[in-house]
């Protein structure tokens, strides 16, 4: 197919259908489908994309496309799309075994759980919805902690009795020993399917008489908590997603995340979030957090506590990589809470010298030496902002008036 016979496309999300008369041939979803579908008519396709794509492209006779509100409705239609038309070359691009699903368990409180086709084959619970093939795992994945703030489930990590005040307390899944909540979270799981079936129309038509029945019985609270879902639904803040763009690979940003603790004698203690993001500092994205109940032989327990609360937010761009200002033990605290909950994050560690200046970074050495300069900035960055936020709140115990913004 010829570039010049492409349709105008939208610089905006969407499914594109690449297709050889009437036949399907490829599915593929994009941030923007203007410059998706455009990148497969460049003359580094073949180094870009490999030999495959660059057949598919060469017997493709026109490309389709459909809009979507948000790449997460993307990712949900284009799953939806590859079970449809089983396209040729989506599974000989791929091995079909390795395909990410989204499963809603047979159970009573049913789990939401990512797995591989092959895992499914061995699984030991019984399936009674299944969504996908999703060919990015790290993209559903996001996508599903996103949804999850909108409607709170079970998976396999919250279930575990070990991890159920932690979750609940984010807010991501029910207390399941109230009758209320077990009666909204089978409504939870409803409309997750409706979002899955990629019927998001119908899903806001069930929330909308929802709330407009809670309302007409005067539970304004209620309807509120409603109306909120249904904002949240129209208006799907998926920044994070775009870094799973496979057309965005080459320009990718590279975010560092640094963390540090500051307090005098454990008062007032409070912790610190700096972002470097491609080696700039991203000060907009900068966070602090006010610590309770641990005192200054706990710094590693306060610094577990800051990550646990900032994973509390999905909607925060994840990192790249975690940088935190201490050794192993530090490192290694971090490294367990995000092998607890699952997420794939590198952990480095800047040891200092007895002046404070960095003598070693712990981690990844090829990445240490990648990324040096951003990792010893960021660190830097959150030496300073720990210093000067808890400056202020030592201020503001004293009695003198201080604004402090972006505090969680």
């Amino acid at each position: 197919m010829e570039r010049k016979r492409l349709p105008k496309l939208p610089d905006g999300p969407g499914v594109y259908i690449f297709k050889k008369g009437s036949k399907t041939l490829y599915v593929g979803r994009a941030t923007s489908l203007r410059d998706r579908v455009r990148s497969y008519f460049g003359d580094d396709l073949i180094a870009t994309r490999g030999p495959i794509l660059v057949d598919m492209v060469t017997l493709a006779t026109s490309v389709d496309y459909i809009e979507t509100d948000s790449v997460l409705e993307a990712i949900i239609l284009e799953a939806n799309l590859i079970k449809k038309y089983q396209p040729k070359y989506n599974t000989i691009e791929k091995d079909n075994k390795t395909f990410n699903y989204v499963v809603v368990t047979k159970e009573v409180f049913p789990r939401i759980i990512t797995v591989r086709e092959r895992e499914l084959e061995v699984a030991d619970y019984e399936v009674d919805k299944k969504f996908g093939p999703f060919p990015n795992g790290s993209a559903i994945r996001e996508g599903l902690k996103i949804l999850r703030k909108i409607f709170p489930f079970q998976d396999d990590s919250s279930s575990k009795r070990s991890q159920e005040v932690f979750y609940r307390q984010l807010g991501l899944a029910p207390d399941l020993s109230k009758e209320e909540a077990r009666i909204e979270y089978k409504k939870n799981i409803n409309n997750l399917i409706l979002f899955f079936e990629a019927k998001k129309h119908k899903l806001l038509k069930v929330l909308e008489k929802e709330m407009k029945g809670l309302a007409r019985k005067r539970e304004f609270e209620k309807a509120s908590v409603v109306r909120n879902k249904i904002k949240a639904l129209s208006h799907i803040h998926d920044v994070s997603l775009i870094k799973y763009d496979e057309l965005l690979k080459k320009d990718r940003t590279f975010r560092v995340e640094a963390y540090d603790i500051s307090h005098i004698s454990g008062s007032n203690m409070v912790g610190v979030m700096t972002v470097v993001t491609n080696g700039v500092t991203d000060k907009k994205e900068y966070r602090k957090f006010r610590i309770r109940g641990y005192d200054s032989s706990n710094d590693v327990g306060a610094l577990t506590e800051v990550m646990k609360r900032r994973l509390g937010h999905p909607e925060w761009v994840y990192p790249n990589l975690v940088v935190v200002d201490g050794s192993t033990a530090q490192k290694r605290a971090i490294e367990t809470l995000f092998n607890q909950l699952g997420v794939q994050i590198s952990v480095m560690a800047v040891v200092k010298n007895e002046r404070h200046r960095p003598k070693a970074i712990l981690g990844n050495k090829e990445l240490a030496i990648e990324h040096e300069k951003s990792i010893i900035l960021a660190n830097a960055e959150s030496h300073r902002f720990a210093l000067t936020y808890h400056r202020n709140r030592r201020s503001i115990t004293r009695g003198l008036p201080r604004a402090i913004n972006n505090e969680f």
